[in-house]
């Protein structure tokens, strides 16, 4: 089984998602986290879920309603480690 952590930008991530969301819906503040985190716990079994990237990087959709999340993820099989790299809202851009 594979083991998963949270890059330092990814934390931040969740941070500054769960900050915007306080501002403005604060009941789905703690929903939306626990969504990310259970969604991230898939790759325990199943690193190579997420959609190929290119150079190593693999992209987990996390659906929520009508939009969602994406978590950028790079899977070492060697280490059997999932490095989230990045969370961000599908209506986002781009990775920060």
């Amino acid at each position: 089984m594979a083991r998963w952590v949270l890059s330092e930008a990814a934390a931040q991530d969740l941070e500054r998602l769960t900050d915007f969301l306080l501002q403005g819906m604060p009941e789905e503040a703690t929903r939306t986290v626990d969504l990310v985190v259970d969604a991230l716990h898939i790759l325990e079994q199943h690193p190579q879920i997420g959609r190929m990237l290119g150079l190593g990087l693999r992209e987990l959709v996390i659906s929520r309603g009508k939009t969602g999340y994406l978590a950028l993820y790079e899977y070492d099989e060697t280490s059997d480690l999932v490095i989230v790299l990045a969370v961000r809202h599908q209506r986002e851009q781009d990775y920060h």
